[in-house]
């Protein structure tokens, strides 16, 4: 019965006994009828409800009158009562309540008393079988309870004759031991699977939907293996197994995580319950399978004949016993069980070997003195600290919960590091954020990828891959400090793999909405649990505790996103307190030692740190599949390469560091590249707009908040980033550090670490040098001298003695900008890369006050640049004459500027079209120079449309203050047209293979696939363009929505992909050439990295650099690249089954109709002087 009805039938009995006369309605009889009682007055008249309150009255106070009688009755002979007297009792039409039995009349009193007292038995009986009834159904209840809640071991298989045998062995008697049913089932065991069937479904988009589910509930069963939630996992795989034999959910990494945990704990019956469910679900084990088996038996010490069962069953299903010791991931003691197990079959067999690095934290110098103010955070944050791990630990218990119901959820994700360090990253998370707020989508990745990185390294630590990886990497550092033929004659690579020890597996990546769902989540507990008093906020504040952080939505690019934002007063106390530490994640740190080097797409760069080969967006999975799949001796030119980049040893500029420093500390200067502080930022207006202001002005001053807003948010990231640089300039003063490298999709190189690397502006560039220095020789100082000309911008029309000619002209100012930089004439500051040209006079003024010039121990890295480098590519692949003269590819005596010539070419066309009356062709007479058109013709090469080409222009035209802005707009349309139409007229070969090639992307996509390549060296190139599709993430504080546009079960963006494919394909030939002259550098004992196509060495090493690069630009064009791109493509998507299919016939056409080439002769190129100058 439930509760409502109880309590209804209790509040029946209680009006019943109030006292008489008062005006309430009574059940008919016993409280348990009440509810039923009351319904049934409720809707009868009233004169009816009155005289049924009159009976029901007189009714209860015989039934009383009776029970009195009959209690006393049990202990005396004789009953002698008062007369209850009947208070008011109403007659009501005709009816009259039943007559009273009158007191004294013994017979009637006892006839009164047997017939009530059977009445009462009645009742009672009634009440007794009710209660048995509830009590039942409440125990039933608790029963389903109780099953609900408990764990599930025993699978349900559903396979009949399986399920029949597992019943009929588990109620034998006596039952047949658990290693029979073992070695049954290994027997029996399935033969593998196809790959279509063992990858489910062929179709494409329920493919990618099944490896997402696939992936978060593997991700949940290993976390609750890792954190001692077994049965919690059995649980859940039994569960799903029950009901996802169609699904093909489940795969058999999912049933291994099980087995491997029973197997640590030696718990037979659990493991076989495993394999059954594994044979139930069509899969056979494999080496994992039997490692967790045998591990198992060796932890029960189980007898040899067993063992060697199971060693004769893997043998025929082609696996080898060394590799359980060589091919998996296992912790020492399960190695010792798998040991102590193979030990008893085979006595004689000798297995391999079994490391702790410590984290990076960067102090600065660079923030004020201290404070008070930095007590009472030290404080706040001790608070914070607990408060958190009170609340973190009341989030995994719901997450338990939740996760008993046998779903994945977020529970085992939270128990892989303590409280303490969820609490420690959350605080870091605080202390960086910026005071305009950070986007939740955003912090909750970042946060979720920390927790992923610092996840895999403690799984590290925990294996015995540190001690192996400390043996062999002392070895390998060795090699790198010798100077023995060795070196020359064997890459570091090659080294490393010769050292022997295999890699360990690599750590597959969590999905991405788990990544951000977890973020999420951390982030939520971070918003709902910091709060400081409120007196910090306002003077006359009280000890009430006011959020750190707010959650708040604002417009971010027209769309609304959410943003925590942390309250100002934080933000000030954090400037006030003025700490002087700040962390960094180890891997967004330059290395103090030597990366590793790149052996496979998941090995290489840190020592510890997950690093991806080739970055992309977080949740593509393409790159990583195509690499994986491509044969590894393909990939060894570019592992090579970045492995030579990430070898490079660098070391910090002190004097330019401390000019900065200085700088930077008194505001900035923007002038020169040292951002101001945020505080410096023009104010928005703070006059208030009479009532009656002007819709106009209203719009107006809205624009104006809008832009100054804007505004401090760009000096603020500025200044954020550059204090970031200085930090770790300052925190690596005296060290010498390395940069390891990888690559983005088309093979272009970029540093691993974030902040502090030489891609980055001329104040970073100038910052570094290279840590190993060389003699200048005898050429060494002219270079350095050509190079500051260069970085000056003075003398690009001239020869490289013109400019040498100059450099000595200006020397005396070139020494005074050395000796007194800030102080001086300060030449310097002219340049066009300022801190870098500085970097260079003193370098000069060093080498020229030496007592031997030529000796002098140089460390100054010199550039050398490409000519507008994807001209020069296409040109060479077009064989274009006429273009190949513009790009310097063929030898002149005056370096010939791209930029200066199609200037020169719109002033024809300009000229031609105001002799006809054209207006803005008149309007333009004087204002098309080179700066105007210069960034349109540089990224027209790499797929600026002419809407993008007539923004660039627009900007140009802007900035001239003496152009008529109304012609803006028309002048700008009227230029790119004619820009266009100049590259069109000098470079007709570019034009073509760019036109073939963006059709040929675009008939691709429209067949529904994306387009790939492969570059000369070998590596695989997928355009990671599809339409958007959309990931939700519900609950909480604000519901999260994120595209992912690298989604291959979307259909291929066709735009993208026809737009992308001429400039990728083109960074995809660049990054060879440097690739190509980065190994040849290296085979020749040069210092070799570069900034895509700038390359960079030392000044004594200009010449040789030189001839290699030229050499190896002729070698890669001399192959036949368009055909080989043709052929590739045309066996890629035009063969097999769909051939006969009208699209596949149109991009068949069209890909077999390779441009024509012209006569230029490549070998002209390697006596170019101003190819790279």
């Amino acid at each position: 019965m439930s509760a409502l009805r109880w309590g209804r039938g209790a509040a029946g009995l209680g009006w019943a006994l109030w006292p008489a006369g008062r005006p309430i309605l009574l059940p008919e009889e016993g409280a348990l009828g009440g509810i039923w009682g009351y319904r049934r007055s409720s809707s009868a008249s009233l004169c009816e409800q009155d005289r049924r309150r009159d009976w029901g009255h007189a009714e209860l106070l015989e039934v009383l009158e009776a029970r009195v009688r009959q209690l006393q009755a049990d202990h005396v002979s004789e009953v002698t009562t008062k007369q209850v007297v009947v208070a008011g009792i109403p007659e009501a039409g005709d009816s009259q309540p039943p007559k009273k039995a009158q007191v004294g009349d013994d017979g009637a009193a006892l006839g009164l008393n047997g017939r009530w007292a059977q009445r009462l038995d009645e009742d009672k009986h009634v009440m007794q079988k009710r209660k048995q009834q509830l009590d039942a159904k409440r125990k039933q209840r608790a029963e389903q309870q109780a099953r609900k809640q408990q764990l599930r071991v025993e699978p349900q298989l559903l396979s009949e004759q399986l399920a029949d045998r597992l019943q009929r062995w588990e109620h034998s008697t006596p039952r047949s031991p658990w290693k029979d049913q073992l070695a049954r089932l290994l027997q029996e065991a399935p033969k593998r699977l196809s790959h279509a069937e063992e990858h489910g479904p062929v179709n494409r988009v329920s493919r990618m939907r099944h490896e997402g589910q696939q992936q978060r509930l593997l991700a949940f069963l290993e976390c609750c293996v890792l954190v001692d939630q077994l049965p919690l996992a059995h649980h859940v795989l039994v569960t799903e197994h029950s009901k996802s034999r169609q699904k093909g959910v489940l795969t058999l990494p999912m049933y291994n995580t099980v087995l491997l945990g029973w197997a640590r704990k030696g718990s037979f019956k659990e493991l076989v319950y495993v394999f059954f469910m594994m044979k139930d679900a069509g899969l056979a084990p494999d080496l994992l399978s039997y490692a967790a088996a045998l591990q198992c038996m060796g932890r029960l010490n189980q007898d040899a004949s067993t063992i060697q069962r199971c060693l004769k069953k893997m043998a025929q299903d082609g696996l080898q016993l060394e590799e359980l010791f060589t091919s998996l991931r296992l912790y020492k003691e399960d190695k010792a069980a798998l040991l102590r197990a193979v030990h008893k079959a085979e006595p004689t067999f000798i297995p391999p070997q079994p490391f702790v690095p410590s984290s990076q934290v960067n102090t600065s110098p660079l923030l004020r003195e201290i404070y008070d103010k930095r007590k009472t955070l030290q404080e706040l944050r001790a608070r914070w600290e607990a408060e958190l791990c009170v609340a973190l630990r009341q989030t995994k218990a719901s997450e338990a919960r939740a996760a008993r119901k046998g779903r994945p959820s977020l529970f085992p994700y939270l128990c892989l590091l303590s409280e303490e360090e969820f609490a420690q990253l959350l605080l870091q998370t605080l202390q960086a954020l910026s005071s305009q707020g950070e986007s939740l989508l955003s912090l909750a990745q970042q946060l979720g990828l920390r927790i992923f990185n610092r996840h895999v390294v403690q799984r590290k630590l925990l294996s015995d891959e540190v001690q192996a990886l400390q043996q062999r990497y002392f070895k390998y550092l060795r090699l790198l400090a010798s100077d023995t033929q060795e070196t020359v004659d064997c890459l570091p690579r090659q080294y490393w793999e010769a050292l022997g020890a295999p890699e360990a597996p690599h750590e597959q990546p969590w999905p991405f909405p788990v990544l951000v769902q977890l973020g999420k989540q951390l982030a939520e507990v971070l918003v709902q649990t910091v709060k400081m008093p409120d007196h910090l906020a306002q003077r006359q504040g009280t000890c009430r505790l006011i959020p750190v952080l707010y959650h708040v939505y604002s417009f971010r690019s027209f769309r609304q996103i959410g943003i925590l934002k942390p309250h100002p007063a934080f933000m000030q106390l954090l400037e006030t307190a003025a700490l002087r530490t700040m962390t960094f994640e180890a891997a967004e740190v330059p290395m103090l030692c030597p990366p590793l080097p790149w052996t496979s797409p998941h090995s290489g760069a840190f020592l510890l740190s997950p690093t991806k080969l080739m970055r992309s967006m977080e949740g593509t999975m393409q790159h990583q599949r195509l690499l994986e799949g491509c044969p590894p001796t393909e990939l060894h030119g570019a592992l090579d390469a970045l492995t030579q980049l990430g070898n490079c040893a660098w070391r910090v500029n002190g004097r330019v560091l401390d000019l900065v420093l200085t700088l930077f500390t008194n505001k900035g200067c923007p002038r020169l590249g040292v951002p101001a502080p945020a505080s410096e930022a023009p104010r928005p207006p703070e006059c208030r707009l009479p009532a009656n202001a002007s819709p106009e002005r209203k719009t107006e001053l809205r624009r104006e908040l809008a832009r100054c807003l804007k505004m401090a948010r760009e000096m603020h990231s500025l200044w954020t980033d550059a204090l970031y640089r200085l930090s770790l300039a300052q925190h690596l003063r005296h060290s010498v550090f390395w940069l390891p490298h990888n690559m983005d999709f088309r093979g272009r190189t970029y540093p691993c670490p974030p902040h502090f690397n030489h891609l980055g502006s001329d104040l970073a560039r100038a910052l570094l040098e290279f840590a190993q220095g060389r003699p200048l020789g005898s050429h060494g100082l002219d270079w350095l001298k050509i190079h500051l000309v260069n970085l000056t911008g003075l003398k690009k029309r001239e020869t490289l003695q013109a400019r040498l000619a100059f450099a000595d002209e200006m020397m005396e100012d070139i020494l005074d900008s050395a000796d007194q930089p800030m102080m001086g004439r300060k030449w310097w500051m002219e340049a066009d890369e300022p801190w870098q040209a500085l970097a260079c006079c003193m370098e000069i003024a060093r080498a020229v006050r030496a007592p031997n010039p030529a000796a002098h121990i140089s460390h100054f890295p010199v550039h050398q640049d490409g000519s507008c480098n994807g001209l020069q590519h296409y040109a060479a692949l077009g064989r274009d004459s006429a273009g190949a003269v513009s790009v310097n590819l063929v030898p002149s005596d005056l370096p010939q500027d791209v930029y200066s010539s199609v200037a020169a070419q719109v002033e024809v066309f300009r000229r031609q079209d105001a002799e006809r009356g054209v207006q803005v062709a008149q309007v333009l007479e004087g204002f098309i120079s080179r700066k105007v058109v210069k960034q349109t013709v540089m990224t027209v090469v790499y797929g600026v449309t002419r809407y993008g080409g007539r923004l660039q222009i627009e900007k140009r035209l802007r900035e001239l203050s003496d152009f008529p802005q109304e012609f803006v707009w028309q002048a700008s349309h009227y230029l790119v047209r004619q820009v266009f139409n100049s590259l069109q007229e000098m470079f007709s070969g570019t034009r073509a293979i760019q036109h073939w090639l963006a059709e040929s992307a675009r008939l691709i996509a429209h067949t529904g696939f994306a387009v790939e390549w492969v570059t000369p060296l070998g590596i695989p190139v997928i355009q990671p363009y599809h339409q958007d599709s959309k990931v939700l993430i519900s609950g909480g504080i604000q519901s999260l929505t994120f595209s992912n546009s690298g989604d291959t079960s979307q259909k291929p963006n066709t735009l993208k992909q026809k737009n992308g494919f001429p400039p990728n394909f083109i960074h995809s030939l660049d990054s060879s050439h440097m690739m190509l002259t980065a190994l040849h550098c290296y085979r020749k004992g040069l210092t070799f990295v570069s900034v895509h196509d700038c390359f960079w060495t030392h000044a004594a090493d200009v010449a040789i650099m030189n001839q290699v690069c030229r050499e190896q630009f002729v070698r890669l064009h001399s192959q036949p690249i368009l055909h080989d791109l043709s052929r590739f493509l045309v066996e890629r998507f035009c063969s097999g089954s769909r051939s006969t299919d009208v699209q596949i016939t149109k991009l068949l056409d069209m890909l077999l109709s390779v441009p024509k080439t012209g006569t230029f002769n490549l070998e002209q190129v390697k006596h170019s002087t101003y190819f790279f100058s």
